[in-house]
C-alpha cells in the first residue's frame, strides 16, 4: 500500500454523485479511536494500545469506496493536560473540531457516560459540524446492563445527533457507521489517490510502531516519556535498513528500556521490525538507540524537534 504521497499516480476526476470530507474521530483516551480508524481503512497507521492518551498527532487515515472517499482525522483523547505536550495535543484535537465536515465522537460502551464525555458534549456544543456518536466496543458490553447505552443515548437525545453502534475491533456494526458517514457528506473531490491510506510518510509509521512496542512491552515504567527519531533509512532490492533513536526524559528510563544486557531493547526492536516489515512488505533491519533528553515534553523548541506542532 502506499504511504508516500509524493510518488502516488495523479489523481482521478470523480464520477458524477461522489461524496468527499473530512470526518474527525474525537474522545476520550483509549476508547478504540485509533482501532477504528486502522479497521476501517483496511491497514495500520495508528497505534494502539492499553496505556491511555498514546495518541499525539492528528494522523488521517483515507477509506476510498466506489461511492466516496472519507479521510479520517484521528485526534489525541481529549484530557486534563499535564505539561506542555499534553497542552499540544489537547489543542491540536480542539482544533479538529472546527476543521472537518462531519464528527465522529467515539464513546466506550463497556462503562457508563461520565464527566469526560460530558465535557465533550459541552465543547461540541457550540459547533455547527453535523455529528455522529458512536457506542465502541460492543463485543465486550455486559449484556445485562443496558443503562451503559441509555446513559449515551440520552446524551445524543439531548443533542439531536444521530448514533451508532459498533465494534472497532470485530468490524460488528462498522458498515452502517460508514453509511451514515457517507450519508452526511457533500458532493466533492477526490482529495488523495484512491490507492493511498495515510498522508503521512513512511518514516512517522516506522516511529509509531516502534513506539507502540515500548508502550506495550515497558506498560506503566515509561508511559508517555518517549518519543521515536528516525534517523536513517537505506532501502534497496533486498532489505530496508533502519537506524532510529529512542528519546526518553531520565537515567532510569534509559536502564528500563534498555534493560539486563540489553533484552529489553532487543525484544522492543525485534517486535517493531516484525510490525515494519509488514508496512514496507519486506526485509527489515533495526536499530536502536536510546538518549537521555530531559524535560522534552515540558520544552516547546524540543516538542518541534520532535516533531510535536501545534496545528493552525
Amino acid at each position: 500500500m502506499n504511504f508516500d504521497y509524493a510518488e502516488t499516480t495523479l489523481i482521478p476526476i470523480a464520477p458524477p454523485g461522489f461524496k468527499s470530507g473530512f470526518v474527525g474521530i474525537i474522545g476520550r483516551p483509549n476508547v478504540g479511536k485509533s482501532t477504528l480508524m486502522n479497521y476501517l481503512v483496511g491497514q495500520k497507521i495508528a497505534i494502539t494500545s492499553p496505556v491511555a492518551q498514546t495518541t499525539r498527532n492528528r494522523l488521517r487515515g483515507i477509506l476510498t469506496t466506489p461511492e466516496a472517499q472519507i479521510i479520517f482525522v484521528d485526534t489525541p483523547g481529549i484530557h486534563k493536560p499535564h505539561h506542555q505536550l499534553g497542552q499540544v495535543l489537547v489543542k491540536n484535537a480542539r482544533l479538529a473540531i472546527s476543521s472537518v465536515d462531519v464528527l465522529l465522537f467515539v464513546v466506550d460502551g463497556t462503562v457508563e457516560a461520565g464527566g469526560g464525555d460530558r465535557f465533550i458534549v459541552e465543547l461540541l456544543t457550540r459547533t455547527e459540524v453535523p455529528i455522529i456518536l458512536g457506542i465502541n466496543k460492543t463485543d465486550r458490553q455486559p449484556g445485562d446492563a443496558p443503562w451503559i447505552d441509555q446513559s449515551y443515548l440520552h446524551l445524543a437525545n439531548e443533542q439531536s445527533w444521530k448514533t451508532a453502534k459498533f465494534s472497532a475491533l470485530t468490524g460488528d456494526g462498522l458498515e452502517d457507521l460508514q453509511t451514515q458517514l457517507i450519508d452526511r457528506l457533500e458532493p466533492g473531490p477526490y482529495y488523495y489517490p484512491p490507492d493511498l491510506v495515510t498522508d503521512q510518510p513512511e518514516r512517522f509509521i516506522m516511529g509509531e510502531l516502534i513506539r507502540e512496542q515500548i508502550l506495550l512491552l515497558t506498560h506503566e515504567e515509561v508511559p508517555h516519556s518517549v518519543a521515536i527519531a528516525i534517523d536513517q533509512v537505506e532501502e534497496d532490492a533486498e532489505i530496508t535498513r533502519i537506524l532510529a533513536t529512542i528519546h526518553v526524559e531520565r537515567d532510569s528510563q534509559k536502564g528500563i528500556l534498555i534493560g539486563k544486557g540489553g533484552s529489553m531493547l532487543k525484544a522492543i526492536g525485534t517486535e517493531a521490525r516484525q510490525q515494519i516489515a509488514k508496512l514496507v512488505m519486506g526485509k527489515v533491519y533495526l536499530e536502536l538507540f536510546v538518549k537521555v533528553q530531559p524535560k522534552w515534553r515540558q520544552s516547546r523548541t524540543r516538542l518541534s524537534e520532535l516533531g510535536y506542532r501545534v496545528e493552525e
